[in-house]
């Protein structure tokens, strides 16, 4: 789970230098693309099924591509205009969003705790965007949208059909990047014509971003949920690592705080939820 979040932190970074000099509609078609060639390559090799009826007519996957879409172009938009290290912040409330989410779609038992962890973690939000302030960025917004689809995408995924295998949903995922790209190219500036030194870091960014992606599903197939999830919090440390060592971002301090809010919400989130889930057993 940590190299899968340096991983996700690192394509961040290369996806935001790529951000000045080309569109975010050719980043986001480039990287659909190529990762999804290179995941359907593999899937061939492994003899997995792509385009079968029941996975084509699938209403869950539909939802889940259509939410992975909106959530990269609107995440992907945002690290074009929004610093790194804010990016990183807001993006740690998303498994705050899948329990309340839980809770209002799949009528789970949400306590009062949780609940409570969940309002804190908003509180970290405000802290971040800094409303009515002369820190606040509208653009930040689009964080905050690409961050509600992304959990819906989670809670989908929970009923995702068990012989749907995961290589075949990061296809679909992918192309629907892709195709998030053409959409916003009327939005966007004309292509550029990419160098060598440019076509390396879109490749770089690519295959960053396949690798943190197969980790993932690495250590959630093999690792105990309510042990890893905490982890997934590490992506902000490397985030703000490489935003102050590469961009010379200075986060200043109501965003540390926000963001240190957010992640103490989401660990103790975790741990109620693995509390309750040992009390049950």
């Amino acid at each position: 789970m940590t190299l899968a979040m340096a991983g996700f932190a690192l394509e961040d970074l290369l996806i935001k230098l790529l951000s000045s000099f080309m569109p975010v509609s050719q980043i986001l078609i480039y990287i659909g693309v190529l990762a999804g060639l290179l995941f359907y390559a593999i899937a061939k090799i492994r003899r997995i099924p792509v385009f079968t009826p029941h996975i084509l007519k699938s209403r869950t996957i539909r939802i889940r591509t259509l939410a992975d879409m909106l959530g990269a172009v609107f995440i992907v938009t945002a690290l074009s205009l929004v610093p790194l290290s804010t990016v990183s912040s807001i993006l740690q409330v998303t498994p705050l969003l899948v329990t309340l989410g839980s809770a209002l779609m799949f009528k789970e038992n949400v306590g009062w705790r949780r609940w409570s962890a969940v309002f804190v973690g908003f509180i970290g939000v405000i802290l971040i965007l800094k409303p009515g302030i002369s820190g606040f960025q509208y653009h930040s917004l689009l964080v905050l949208l690409g961050v509600f689809f992304l959990a819906i995408r989670d809670l989908v995924t929970r009923k995702v059909k068990n012989n749907i295998p995961s290589l075949t949903v990061s296809i679909y995922a992918f192309g629907a990047v892709a195709l998030g790209g053409i959409l916003v190219i009327p939005f966007n500036s004309s292509f550029v014509i990419l160098n060598g030194e440019q076509w390396i870091m879109i490749s770089g960014a690519t295959l960053v971003g396949c690798f943190a992606y197969l980790t993932l599903v690495l250590a959630t197939r093999t690792g105990e949920a309510s042990a890893i999830a905490p982890f997934r919090y590490t992506r902000l440390i490397f985030a703000l690592l490489l935003s102050v060592f590469v961009l010379y971002e200075r986060p200043d301090t109501l965003t540390l705080l926000g963001a240190f809010v957010i992640m103490a919400s989401g660990c103790y989130t975790f741990w109620r939820e693995n509390l309750r889930r040992s009390l049950q057993y």
